[in-house]
Parts: structure tokens; C-alpha cells; sequence
């Protein structure tokens, strides 16, 4: 049985998330220790806690130390399998960390699946539902893995009750990916959001992200939405796709007391930031795909405009599982070059 150190690194939950991913696709049996022992809370907290029964779930696979709080969980993986699942993480917690832990191992399945995830859709500290579906599976399906996802209702911190559908559609195997310069910027555009809240929020928000674009010469086109939901909650994500392939992301949360025009040039300045370097690839999608690039036929390339802990992580983490070495050119806190030989990982093999 392997044996992973849930505290390396930035010792959060991707660890947990992404040995039992590998480990659902590998079939290989793992124990995970020592899970977010350096943060205010340790252990496994609602949303981790299901991501871990939905992998069991996946897989038919037996897990033990699924407990609210545990810093052990112990996944023997079954088969995977497709077909219709429905996780409800309980909170507000990200539904799309739990779908992150899920679309890894679902590339391999042998049928397609549904899975509908209900909790938080807009959190901080986790990928907000409008970046995973407009910048990396976009970015993934030039791997030959194709997913859909449907926000069917949003979800804010602290009532949850967002729902999430993805659609996925395996391959059968990963193809390299290469993302290396950005190049010129073609378009870019943003779903900026509110629920339970005046139009206007979402309208303010927009606006103020579209000036400080132009006033960096980039013309934004920012579609609105407001809906209803259990709470109150803003937001907006924005994205620049490039000649080079890439899309680079940037977004922000409202919170009570902060202006919506402050929502939207916080994105607007994120997203500038990301363009600043001239590589293809932003800090947040670099972590995301590493396992998948692991895991792929061939040689991959991609150059980060910022190179960040997690990102450091996940590549030690999967060069464990895995036997892969990732070359890195770069420092911690700048842009960087990573290329790996991936595993080859068929399908069924």
C-alpha cells in the first residue's frame, strides 16, 4: 500500500483529493496521512469528507477514517465505473473541488457519466464553476478528454444549495499538451453574477471590470446573470483566450460591505496579471493540470505565469505515485517551464 504525507507541501485537501484520484485510477491501494494537519481545522471537513465517499462511490472501492475531522483515510479502489451519481456536499463547501477529485479518474472510465454535485459553486479559495468551465475543460479537452457542465443553481458561502452537473465523455487515452507562449490576445470575456441581490450588482461589477480592461486595451464582452438562489452572493470570472492556445483566467467574490465596482476590478487587475508574463498557461490552471499531464501519452510542455506552492505539490505528489519526473524551469513565486514524459495511462490498462 503507498503511503502519502497529507501535511506536504501546502498540506491542504488537493493532497487528499488528488492521491485518492490517482489511486482510483491507477487501482492502486493508498493511506493518507497527516491530512491538513497545519490548518485551523484538521482534518477532513465536509467537502473533503465527500470527495472521499464519492471516490469509494466511483470506484466501489472500501475506505476507512471517512469521518468528519479524521487526518487518516485509508482507499482500497475498486473498478471504475460510469453511469448517474448524485453528492451533496452538505454546506457551502466547492463543489468543484469535489468534481476536481472526480473528472480524473471519470477520463478512464469505461461509459460516460453524470454527476451532479450540490453545495457551493463561488468559494473562495476553490476554482469558481464559470473558471472550470470556460478555462480548463476547455484546456482539457484539447487532451481528448471532454466534459460538459451545467450550473443549474448557484450556491454562496455560508447556505451552499448550488447544484452542478457535469457530463463527461472518457478518452481513451491523454493526448500531450503544449502551452507555451500566449501570443496575442484574440478575445476576452466574463459571466459576471448575482443572487438574491439587485441587477445592478452584477451590471456594476461588469462595468467596472470593462474599464480597466480598456484602459489596458483589451475590449471585454461580460455577460450578466441573476438568479435566485438560498442566499445572497456575487461574483465574476473573466477570461482572455489566446493565439497561443492558452486561456487565463481572473475572478473575484462580493462579500457584504465590499463595493461591487471593487469586485470587478479585482478580477479585471488578477486577470492583467496573469497576461502580464506572456505565458499561456495561469497559476491556478498549472496545478490542475499536472495530474492529468502525468498521465498522458507523450510529451507535455506548458509555461505558468506563476509558479505557485500548490502547483510544487501536486508535481511531487504524482512524481511519487506515479514514477514520473517533471523538469522545471523556474522559482517559486515566478513564471516557469514544466515539461513531463507522461505514463501513457490507457483506458481499461
Amino acid at each position: 500500500m503507498l503511503e502519502i504525507d497529507g501535511s506536504m507541501g501546502e498540506g491542504g485537501g488537493s493532497v487528499l483529493r488528488i492521491a485518492l484520484a490517482l489511486a482510483a485510477v491507477t487501482g492502486r491501494p493508498v493511506r493518507v496521512h497527516s491530512i491538513r494537519v497545519k490548518r485551523k481545522k484538521p482534518g477532513l471537513q465536509p467537502q473533503h469528507l465527500r470527495a472521499v465517499e464519492a471516490l469509494a462511490e466511483l470506484t466501489g472501492g472500501r475506505v476507512r477514517g471517512a469521518e468528519l475531522n479524521s487526518t487518516e483515510v485509508t482507499f482500497e479502489p475498486g473498478e471504475l465505473q460510469g453511469g448517474r451519481f448524485r453528492f451533496d456536499v452538505g454546506t457551502a463547501g466547492s463543489t468543484t473541488l469535489v468534481l476536481q477529485a472526480l473528472l480524473l479518474p471519470l477520463a478512464f472510465a469505461p461509459e460516460p457519466a453524470e454527476v451532479e454535485v450540490t453545495g457551493g459553486t463561488d468559494n473562495p479559495l476553490a476554482p469558481p464553476v464559470d473558471y472550470l468551465r470556460h478555462v480548463t475543460l476547455p484546456i482539457l479537452s484539447e487532451m481528448g478528454y471532454r466534459v460538459e457542465l451545467e450550473c443549474l443553481r448557484r450556491g454562496h458561502y455560508p447556505k451552499g444549495g448550488g447544484k452542478v452537473v457535469a457530463r463527461t465523455r472518457p478518452a481513451e487515452r491523454l493526448l500531450p499538451l503544449r502551452l507555451t507562449e500566449a501570443g496575442r490576445v484574440e478575445r476576452v470575456e466574463g459571466i459576471s453574477h448575482c443572487t438574491n441581490l439587485p441587477p445592478h450588482v452584477a451590471t456594476r461589477q461588469a462595468h467596472a471590470a470593462q474599464l480597466l480592461l480598456l484602459r489596458a486595451g483589451y475590449e471585454a464582452r461580460i455577460r450578466t446573470e441573476v438568479g435566485e438562489g438560498l442566499g445572497p452572493g456575487s461574483g465574476i470570472v473573466l477570461w482572455a483566450s489566446t493565439s497561443g492556445g492558452g486561456i487565463l483566467g481572473g475572478s473575484s467574490l462580493g462579500e457584504p460591505g465590499k463595493p461591487a465596482e471593487r469586485v470587478g476590478r479585482e478580477a479585471a487587475g488578477q486577470l492583467l496579471e496573469e497576461l502580464r508574463s506572456g505565458y499561456a498557461v495561469d497559476r491556478h490552471l498549472t496545478d490542475q493540470l499536472i495530474p492529468y499531464l502525468a498521465l498522458a501519452e507523450g510529451r507535455s510542455e506548458i509555461w505558468s505565469t506563476h509558479l505557485t506552492l500548490h502547483a510544487l505539490t501536486n508535481v511531487r505528489l504524482v512524481e511519487g505515485m506515479l514514477g514520473v519526473r517533471f523538469t522545471l524551469e523556474g522559482e517559486l513565486g515566478s513564471p516557469a517551464r514544466l515539461s513531463v514524459e507522461g505514463a501513457k495511462l490507457i483506458r481499461g490498462k
